[in-house]
């Protein structure tokens, strides 16, 4: 399935300093008078914020009211917070910067907490060029992608696992990672995936390759090494019934497929992942639910699956168009409070979560659309 994630120890002062030196939020909470008619579901109140993020997003009804909203934090152990925690400001002018400062005073980071009301889009089709792209801001590595918003401004949507190819080759150059952006792709932009050798850490961990992947949803470094298939955190909530899934690949596949110790696999050629998956986000209990890389494909919550069964390898920019296929109705009530979530899934090796794969395998994707039926 999804790529070979690779093992990440970071701290939040980005370097090996001691554990005095931390200056991380590691969760916000937003509390309201009636949070029934604020958020879309009751969980969006709480914000985990994982040690690579500093921008921390609420998402609100289209009508709430952000003038006057007191978001609370927690820190790590001794650190302080400014502007005060629980402090009262008006986010309708936009984002709100805070800055963090570690028990020992030696340490700052800087986040942004931005609150955003938003509406139903009404766009038939939803559009990822990946024309919006920058070296990651802490690091400087690695590359990451931004979506576009129907208001033109740009989110943080889309995930991949660079930041865990960095500990096992740390000195590797930004377009050395499995991840990278392609200049000249089918329409300006395109993303390119690759599997790629871990060197001498990753065989130390049995892990001896990294799928190149992106996706819609988090990557959690913090538990990457420890559970690596659960650090991707597949899924946005979603508002709309995606009915196909389309857009422009290439698709190289590597000299030979190895297995976990490194062994050359026989008569095998590498195999790519294009789909997407559309399912509900809470469970029958009202649990939020989130997607992992062992159950992206399997899990009894999933409502509608589009998954490009093959991926022909091609040095030409092929097309590819593919239906979603129900397996339940939709719930117009629940798709309108945000209770189902999308994913969409690439890797440049179909079996990458288990550090199965050709290195050198080469997926390029670009111009992707998403056609949906929406409501107004």
């Amino acid at each position: 399935m999804l790529s070979g994630l690779m093992m990440v120890l970071t701290t939040s002062c980005f370097g090996d300093e001691p554990a005095n030196c931390e200056a991380d939020i590691e969760a916000a909470i937003l509390h309201v008078n009636n949070p029934e008619s604020f958020f879309y579901q009751l969980t969006d109140s709480l914000q985990h914020v994982m040690s690579t993020d500093t921008a921390i997003v609420f998402t609100v009804k289209g009508n709430a009211d952000v003038t006057a909203l007191s978001p609370r934090f927690t820190l790590t152990p001794g650190a302080t917070i400014s502007p005060a925690n629980g402090s009262t400001h008006d986010f309708s002018n936009g984002p709100v910067k805070y800055v963090v400062t570690s028990e020992d005073g030696k340490w700052t980071r800087c986040y942004t907490v931005k609150i955003v009301p938003t509406v139903h889009t009404v766009a038939d089709t939803l559009a990822f060029d990946f024309e919006h792209y920058e070296l990651e801001t802490a690091s400087g590595r690695y590359y990451t992608w931004h979506n576009l918003l129907h208001d033109g401004t740009l989110g943080n949507d889309w995930a991949t696992a660079n930041a865990g190819y960095r500990i096992s080759m740390s000195t590797a150059a930004p377009m050395d990672y499995p991840t990278t952006p392609v200049i000249n792709g089918y329409d300006g932009a395109a993303v390119c995936l690759r599997t790629s050798d871990t060197g001498p850490f990753g065989k130390m961990a049995n892990k001896r390759l990294a799928a190149g992947n992106l996706f819609l949803g988090t990557f959690d470094i913090q538990i990457a090494m420890s559970d690596h298939l659960h650090a991707t955190r597949f899924g946005i909530p979603f508002t709309s019934r995606p009915e196909s899934f389309t857009g422009y690949y290439t698709f190289e596949p590597g000299d030979f497929v190895q297995d976990f110790y490194g062994n050359p696999i026989p008569n095998r050629t590498d195999s790519a992942d294009i789909y997407a998956v559309f399912y509900r986000n809470h469970d029958a209990a009202g649990n939020e639910v989130v997607l992992y890389g062992d159950n992206v494909l399997t899990s009894e919550q999933i409502v509608a699956i589009a998954e490009l069964d093959y991926v022909e390898p091609t040095t030409q920019w092929k097309a590819w168009n593919v239906k979603f296929e129900y397996l339940e109705d939709v719930d117009e009530e629940l798709l309108a409070n945000r209770g189902y979530s999308l994913a969409i899934v690439f890797s440049s090796s179909s079996a990458g979560g288990s550090f199965t794969g050709a290195i050198g395998s080469r997926l390029c994707v670009d111009k992707v659309r998403l056609i949906c039926t929406t409501q107004e």
